[in-house]
């Protein structure tokens, strides 16, 4: 059992994380547009955590409030008190960052409005924006003994006012804005002038309530509890999956309030909501910053002729020199190949299931699918492939969470294109990235072709995120990939594996195995060596293992961009761990592990963290590539993250982070960059239009006939649901919006 002292609380490690995103938003050396979406991520984050940690947390102080965290003996009320703690004393850092953005955006022309300094101009503006664009979609509302409580939907904003009566009482108003746009950029010659709804509405509630006395105005927004559990409903054998993700959908929508947002201090509009939200009071935030900072995404498309120096310097996804030549992948693939996203393209995957869509001896594609992109290149991909006769196996996970109602879209529209389609395992969510393509030769000889990846099957993320693709024709790898599936087919998981390693049961094992083995070779007088790259670390019993590693002597390198609940560098205990933070222009995603040195080393790279949920809850699915080019860079990946320091941060031992600073006389390493220029360094000017496709005008033609036929089903989809549902934004509006704008 090891000390308390020597962990961190898994929540209060991800707000050091989410603090580590809202310093990139300080940081005068990362272009301005850059810093607020950095800001936006840290909001959004936040929102998040609300949604999901707060509100499972909160859930179990009432249903099981004996229960202790493993790392700190907190329960949950004392987790979630020292949560809001934490997330309260950010709060002057955010205003700084709100303060420091907003200067250097006037300095660029670029004016937030303030309206309690409104000048004529934009006092003009305002109203005529009210008037014209806001007032005719309003819906005010008293609330009083005839007009009761509305219900407040989560993540949207209201304005609410305090109105005295006639006779001295008081009564509130609530004004929904959620559907409208949170914000109207006014261009002019020489200034751009945004303008908040809120701020509009709030300005202009005397229009709205012309007869009576406002006291008190403020914007407020709820976050609710967004934690559903579907196991209790699975147990029941006769129900259809998808339609209990349905239903569990529809509850969370009206699930309790975790948080209560207020643009101002107002105590009789605090008193008033929270009451009636029934929200305690350290769980209200009352901020002189935007409550939703969501705008830090899209703002910077609606301003004219932006100066590219706001932006990070362009860097376009490459495609690998050995996929130049006029072959197919998969003959490539007999010497293995590795794709490093974001700085590869995703098109040679994306080829290689249309290769296999039009290769006659391919008898199937088996794929597991997470989070898929708006509008999936990948589906349409396999569906193609299942209308020129192969069997494609889906595995979808509909319990991927805020993206259960995209794949429960998505599992019909696979279906329609006689895909068949499974939902994995009733105790275990299925979060491998694992595809296999199987082929039978005339000879009838079978082979196969075996992805494993780092990241989802998403084209999008792929250019946001740090990846890896990993495809081989080695007859092991695809034999056990096979498996795999067979086993989830039937509702089974997999149990002892060779080639592969799978979770819960040959994942978590193999880590042990591995670290006991240089423990073994630490105490025989050798070098042990770990270097890990994950996202997440909590799982005690590998905790303990390094612990016992660190004790040996053994060298342990863990780069963990998020969550982590060991601290390092205590005497005695994780002297010889070393744990750093990457954070920068892409997302930190790929997960790699490598065990010793020389001859003995092993290699692997996979989807899954070190968290309790991916050890011991979840299907990983992890691979050794063979080929020393591969393994020479994936090492070179983890030596870069070693030298990186400009965007990296040291654990200290007290569980916080220390940016590391570049020394003088050091040359500077921005390990992205670096990565960037080693992938791409022989592909830098062939850009991906530019790439030699066998038959290209029959694949453009293809391409074309499929988005046309994946169209057709997304509005059969929507027709199918408008027949019993209320008219609500379909599915196919949601993937193809941007054709009718």
């Amino acid at each position: 059992m090891l000390p308390m002292d020597l962990l961190v609380n898994r929540e209060l490690s991800w707000l050091e994380f989410n603090k580590r995103c809202l310093s990139e938003a300080l940081r005068t050396d990362v272009p301005l547009f850059e810093r607020l979406k950095f800001a936006a991520i840290y909001f959004s984050n936040l929102d998040e955590f609300f949604m999901v940690r707060v509100g499972s947390l909160t859930d179990q102080s009432i249903m099981d409030p004996d229960k202790l965290d493993d790392k700190t003996g907190w329960n949950a009320a004392q987790q979630v008190q020292h949560m809001l703690e934490m997330v309260h004393s950010f709060e002057p850092m955010t205003e700084e960052m709100y303060q420091s953005l907003k200067t250097e955006l006037e300095q660029k022309g670029i004016d937030f409005v303030d309206f309690k300094k409104l000048g004529k101009m934009e006092e003009i503006i305002a109203r005529k924006y009210f008037d014209t664009e806001i007032k005719p979609l309003l819906s005010p509302q008293i609330v009083d003994r005839h007009h009761p409580f509305p219900f407040l939907r989560n993540k949207e904003k209201y304005v609410v006012s305090c109105h005295i009566t006639k006779n001295g009482g008081e009564r509130f108003g609530i004004i929904p804005i959620g559907h409208l746009p949170d914000y109207f950029v006014v261009n002019l010659d020489d200034r751009v002038k945004i303008f908040f709804t809120c701020d509009i509405v709030e300005y202009s509630l005397e229009q709205l309530f012309s007869k009576q006395k406002i006291v008190e105005r403020a914007t407020v927004r709820v976050t609710r509890n967004a934690d559903i559990a579907a196991d209790e409903a699975l147990l029941d054998y006769e129900m259809d999956f998808r339609g209990i993700m349905q239903e569990l959908l529809k509850k969370r929508r009206r699930l309790s309030a975790v948080r209560l947002q207020l643009s101002c201090r107002s105590d009789k509009i605090q008193k008033y909501m929270s009451e009636h939200l029934e929200v305690q009071k350290d769980s209200v935030f009352v901020q002189k910053i935007p409550l939703d900072f969501s705008f830090g995404f899209s703002l910077p498309g609606k301003i004219d002729k932006m100066d590219a120096s706001l932006f990070y310097p362009e860097r376009k996804p490459q495609v690998p020199a050995v996929y130049h030549r006029d072959i197919p992948i998969r003959q490539l693939a007999e010497q293995e190949i590795l794709l490093s996203y974001p700085f590869h393209s995703y098109t040679p995957f994306l080829n290689l299931l249309y290769e296999a869509a039009d290769d006659p001896e391919v008898v199937s594609i088996r794929i597991s699918l997470y989070r898929l992109a708006g509008h999936s290149q990948v589906v349409s991909a396999l569906c193609y492939a299942a209308d020129r006769g192969k069997d494609v196996l889906c595995m979808l996970e509909l319990r991927a969470r805020f993206d259960e109602q995209s794949n429960i879209d998505y599992s019909a529209i696979l279906e329609q294109a006689s895909c068949r389609v499974i939902y994995g395992l009733s105790d275990y969510k299925v979060h491998a990235k694992l595809c296999v393509i199987t082929r039978k030769d005339k000879a009838g000889n079978v082979s196969y072709t075996t992805q494993v990846g780092t990241g989802n099957y998403n084209e999008k993320t792929s250019e946001q995120y740090t990846d890896l693709c990993f495809i081989t024709n080695e007859a092991a790898v695809g034999r056990e990939a096979i498996r795999v599936f067979n086993n989830l087919a039937i509702g089974e998981i997999t149990e002892q594996t060779d080639a592969l390693w799978v979770a819960p049961h040959c994942y978590r094992s193999h880590v042990l195995e591995l670290l006991d083995r240089e423990i073994a070779v630490q105490k025989q007088g050798g070098h042990g060596y770990v270097a890990m790259k994950i996202n997440s670390f909590n799982d005690i019993g590998i905790m303990e293992k390094m612990v016992e590693a660190s004790q040996a002597g053994v060298e342990i390198h863990l780069y963990i961009r998020g969550i982590c609940c060991l601290r390092p560098g205590i005497e005695g205990y994780t002297e010889h761990i070393t744990i750093r933070a990457l954070l920068g222009r892409y997302l930190e995603h790929s997960r790699i592990f490598v065990f010793g040195e020389g001859e003995r080393q092993r290699i692997f790279l996979g989807s899954g963290d070190l968290l309790n949920r991916n050890t011991q809850r979840r299907v990983e699915i992890f691979a050794e590539p063979k080929s020393p080019e591969i393994r020479k860079q994936l090492l070179y990946i983890i030596e870069t993250l070693e030298q990186d320091n400009c965007q990296s941060w040291l654990m200290q031992p007290d569980g916080t982070y220390r940016r590391v600073e570049r020394q003088e006389g050091e040359r500077s390493v921005n390990s992205q960059m670096a990565l960037y220029d080693y992938f791409t360094h022989d592909a830098e000017d062939i850009p991906v239009a530019a790439v030699k496709q066998p038959h290209e005008k029959e694949k453009e033609q293809r391409e074309e006939r499929e988005i046309e036929r994946t169209m057709q089903m997304l509005r059969a989809a929507d027709e199918k649901k408008a027949e019993k549902e209320p008219p609500k934004q379909g599915f196919f509006h949601r993937l193809f919006g941007f054709l009718f704008h």
